[in-house]
């Protein structure tokens, strides 16, 4: 039966194992591990073992559009895809209005953030993330398996978005009037632009402050607790509602936004394109140092 309350941020391996051993359709399992340095090792991974019940959700697959728009400018490495395509993988993935969602990967919640806020994207609020994800099932002592769950058709409707998204124009009118805060998710070293491994560019957008998405987790790799994130945040974020999230490619920077919305501050918005599209253009301005 279908939850009578969501789950809406996380969910424990006790309580998702828990779930799992009476199995209905009105929950779905998808594994969004991945490896930006080797797009096939989640699925090579998910072949080798996975949750029961789990799909794979593949992000450059099944979570991204095309890099380059119909009118030929780079969109960043992992731009949104078009919300009726979406809607349509999670159709195929057996997603109904109802249903509960969970995502994991095996990266602290890295990329299963990703899909929590593409969920939200296209109006639908039923959907968690492991804590702790993959390491934490095992931790647990809970099984894996190969078996491939038969494929069913779901009926999700697109509703209102419960997550807000801008574009570079609005983060370039925010540089002329700055009234929004930009929080990056990237590295220290990326923002600081001394490591250009992923990126054309070294830096920031100016006056960017830097929340590494790894400052959300416990050394166990799972969520710090609500009042220490509020905490946290409230260091370098003044109102959420006039925050805007970015990273690399708009895909940790769904992790802080995750990592926000447990700590009961909801209301920021993604720039899905981030820095690697921002940093395409040469006259984008770019920012270095600390």
């Amino acid at each position: 039966m279908p939850l009578s309350t969501p789950l809406t941020t996380l969910i424990s391996a006790a309580e998702l194992a828990q779930r799992l051993a009476q199995p209905d359709a009105s929950w779905v399992v998808l594994d969004c591990r991945h490896d930006l340095a080797n797009p096939d090792a989640g699925r090579s991974a998910y072949a080798a073992g996975h949750l029961p019940q789990a799909q794979f959700a593949h992000l450059d697959h099944d979570l991204s559009g095309p890099k380059i728009s119909p009118d030929g400018q780079f969109r960043g490495r992992h731009p949104l895809p078009e919300r009726e395509t979406f809607l349509q993988t999670l159709r195929n993935w057996g997603i109904d209005d109802d249903t509960q969602v969970i995502a994991y990967d095996a990266s602290g919640g890295m990329f299963a953030a990703r899909l929590w806020w593409m969920l939200r994207w296209v109006g639908h609020d039923a959907v968690a993330v492991l804590d702790g994800g993959l390491p934490a099932w095992l931790q647990a002592g809970q099984p894996l398996t190969t078996a491939v769950p038969a494929p069913r058709r779901g009926t999700l409707t697109g509703r209102a978005a419960l997550s807000a998204s801008v574009d570079a124009d609005a983060l370039l009118a925010n540089l002329a009037k700055p009234v929004r805060t930009v929080l990056d998710a990237r590295a220290p070293d990326r923002f600081r632009g001394e490591n250009e491994t992923l990126d054309a560019v070294g830096g920031h957008i100016p006056g960017a402050r830097n929340r590494f998405f790894k400052d959300n987790l416990d050394a166990d790799g799972r969520f710090k607790p609500a009042a220490q994130l509020r905490a946290e945040y409230a260091a370098v974020v003044s109102d959420p509602k006039t925050t805007i999230s970015q990273c690399g490619s708009g895909v940790t920077a769904c992790h802080n936004l995750l990592a926000m919305e447990i700590a009961g501050l909801p209301g920021a918005a993604l720039y899905p394109g981030s820095w690697s599209e921002w940093c395409a253009d040469p006259e984008r301005p770019v920012a270095t140092g600390g």
